[in-house]
């Protein structure tokens, strides 16, 4: 080959590499390999929606009450201005009770309390305040109310072995906005988790939740969607067991590279479809971080 088309095919080589280079770049990490489960519980994805990233970006919940609510959200847009002047400056994943309770919960830097921010079907709203148990983290990172409506789960930020049980503020009889909100059980999980950021009940005793974990040590991938299985219903007279399966990593897809954070996670019972927010690295939170639409299958 003559000297001067080796040269332009070194040049075309070089450039093609450079541009190889750049979309493996925004194209993001290497997703981790992911862990083998029973066909019956893939769950693949359908679609997505842009999540608006101050409004859209901490969780999500959808209302069957009163009938044609839409799906609400919740960011920091969303905290009323009320409430952050008392402090409450972080709005988790929320959910919402088959009859229409809608419940959120919130947290704040300092003290000894986490708060629920509840709206009834007639939308009225009501705050109820838990004073935290010895050794109870103090944030408030997303609740899960059971399919009978009467109990609440909730967790905590960081490498966990249980879960809370409440009973469902403005649901269950045992509560009211002007006494404490006491912490009924617990669940034990069978294998720790890592910085959960959302949980929805599949039924009675299935759950399906969203991790942020960063590390991958715990399941061998990265921000993984967790089944968790519990040993009974939670009705708050007793402890019950929740045993851990990884299901696969969750949709990590962006214009940038960096590290990506999962957020709330929703199951429509309805429809059958699993939705959970992904907020993209870098600047990108601002132009393609999604909520994905998931189905089992």
């Amino acid at each position: 080959m003559p000297l001067r088309a080796r040269q332009r095919c070194h040049a075309a080589l070089t450039g093609l590499a450079v541009l190889a280079a750049v979309a493996a770049m925004c194209a993001g990490p290497p997703a981790s390999a992911a862990p083998a489960v029973p066909a019956a519980d893939l769950w693949t994805e359908v679609g997505s929606d842009r999540a608006d990233p101050l409004t859209e970006s901490q969780g999500l919940a959808s209302v069957e009450v009163p009938a044609g609510s839409p799906n609400r959200y919740t960011g920091i847009g969303t905290i009323p201005l009320g409430l952050a002047g008392r402090g409450w400056n972080h709005v988790g994943d929320p959910d919402a009770s088959y009859d229409g309770h809608y419940v959120e919960p919130y947290q704040r830097d300092t003290g000894s309390t986490k708060m629920f921010r509840v709206q009834a079907p007639d939308g009225r709203w009501s705050e109820y305040v838990h004073t935290l148990s010895a050794g109870e983290a103090l944030n408030n990172s997303w609740v899960a109310v059971s399919p009978d409506g009467q109990w609440m789960l909730s967790g905590e930020w960081g490498t966990m072995n249980r879960l809370l049980v409440f009973p469902t503020p403005g649901v269950n009889a045992a509560t009211s906005p002007s006494a404490n909100l006491p912490q009924a059980a617990t669940v034990h999980l069978d294998r720790a988790v890592r910085d959960v950021q959302g949980c929805d009940f599949a039924d009675a005793t299935t759950l399906l939740c969203s991790s942020d974990d960063p590390a991958g040590a715990l399941f061998g991938v990265t921000k993984p969607l967790l089944r968790i299985d519990l040993s009974a219903p939670p009705d708050g007279t007793a402890d019950v067991t929740g045993q851990v399966t990884a299901l696969r990593q969750l949709p990590l897809l962006s214009s940038c590279f960096g590290t990506f954070e999962a957020e709330g996670i929703d199951y429509d019972r309805r429809t059958g479809t699993l939705r959970v927010i992904v907020v993209s690295p870098g600047f990108c939170v601002l132009t393609d971080s999604k909520t994905y639409r998931l189905l089992r299958g």
